[in-house]
């Protein structure tokens, strides 16, 4: 008798010590779990997730497959993400789209409270303004004085209506209190050339993509628009040191689920992603996309996502933006 009521505690111990492993379970051993990218291969986004796929197969021992799902502004992947089943198979590493296209998009193309399940944050990338090298302005104060001076004579590109680095400008308009002319690109790169080509004075994108520029001489950076200096470019004032104090746009990532996910598998997913945040290679791979990992809990991922949506929201109504 005693031999039977040791086993039954016993058992029931491992049972309650076992629910996040019982919950990964769902997608079992052999399946791999899809990892969706809203953006094609090779972009930071899809660095970062590659760099936190292999760590998370190393430590969950199932394959993670990273699965590019580019198109509608990510819309198509976050549906992918939505439509999945919640068994931990299924899951995304998101960037500041998902939280803004509720209210760019209409009819809202989901629901972020009810759809989405976070899981953990990742990391931040900055937003860079960058101007051509040869040009008279020579700081980010310079810039603004002219652009006070005359509203709306200065332009600048960014990746396209409704971008990160486009909503981050008409963040930092607001804050300035000046006016800029937008000229949306279909991506970064055509923005960046036409800058260097003197087209357009200024541009707006994320730190890694401007770097070989400014390495080369043809772009110079006026102001990282972050609380803090970046590693990228050390020399380059944040934009609370240039008077904006509380003042930050930045590009960041995190990693979402389908909404009705079980809480111990979320606990389960959150830990490994919170050791794959302290692999060397996981911060060196952010590093080289101009960022840096920013360990943290679900409930302060949760936060940041429900502050970005109202934020935007605001921004987006009152700028009356539209997606391309």
């Amino acid at each position: 008798m005693k031999r039977r009521t040791l086993l039954h505690t016993l058992a029931g111990a491992t049972a309650g010590l076992l629910p996040g492993a019982a919950a990964l379970a769902q997608s079992s051993p052999g399946k791999p779990i899809k990892l969706i990218v809203g953006y094609s291969p090779g972009g930071a986004v899809d660095i970062i997730a590659r760099a936190v796929g292999q760590q998370l197969q190393a430590s969950l021992g199932q394959p993670v497959i990273v699965d590019n799902k580019p198109g509608a502004g990510t819309n198509l992947a976050i549906r992918a993400l939505i439509d999945s089943p919640p068994d931990g198979s299924t899951l995304m590493l998101a960037a500041n789209a998902l939280a803004a296209n509720v209210s760019l998009y209409q009819p809202a193309p989901y629901d972020l409270q009810r759809d989405i399940t976070p899981v953990s944050f990742v990391g931040r990338v900055p937003v860079v303004l960058a101007i051509n090298a040869a040009s008279e302005h020579r700081s980010l104060a310079q810039f603004i004085a002219a652009a006070k001076a005359k509203p709306n004579a200065l332009n600048y590109g960014s990746p396209g209506n409704g971008s990160t680095p486009h909503l981050a400008i008409e963040l930092f308009e607001r804050a300035a209190g000046i006016q800029l002319t937008h000229v949306p690109y279909k991506g970064g790169s055509q923005a960046i050339t036409d800058v260097i080509g003197g087209h357009v004075q200024a541009v707006a994108v994320n730190a890694l993509e401007v770097q070989p520029h400014v390495r080369s001489g043809k772009l110079r950076v006026l102001t990282v628009l972050t609380a803090a200096r970046t590693p990228i470019f050390p020399e380059v004032p944040s934009v609370a040191e240039a008077g904006f104090a509380g003042f930050e746009a930045s590009v960041w990532y995190g990693l979402v689920g389908p909404a009705h996910m079980a809480p111990a598998l979320v606990a389960r997913l959150h830990a490994e992603v919170q050791r794959a945040l302290g692999a060397e290679e996981v911060k060196s791979r952010l590093a080289s996309a101009g960022g840096e990992v920013q360990p943290g809990s679900t409930e302060m991922f949760a936060t940041l996502l429900a502050s970005e949506r109202a934020r935007y929201e605001k921004l987006i109504r009152e700028a009356r933006i539209q997606p391309d």
